[in-house]
């Protein structure tokens, strides 16, 4: 079906029918979106595990909010 035929047969919808649509077209739209995950792939994730330098920050951060000075 074409978009000129579908159109049509969109407006002729009632108010609940046409937000179904919406919502229907806008599920679609999110799911083309999203990455798809293939099956027995391996995939890296970053994680601070072991992240010293992260942790040296934070504690510098955590220490200027804790001295009066800061």
């Amino acid at each position: 079906m074409t978009t000129a035929e579908l159109f049509p047969a969109l407006r002729n919808l009632s108010r609940a029918d046409k937000l179904r649509v919406m919502q229907f077209l806008i599920a679609e739209l999110a799911r083309d979106e999203e990455p798809s995950l293939q099956p027995g792939a391996t995939y890296s994730v970053w994680s601070p595990l072991n992240s010293h330098e992260a942790a040296h920050k934070l504690g510098q951060l955590l220490e200027s909010e804790r001295s009066p000075d800061a």
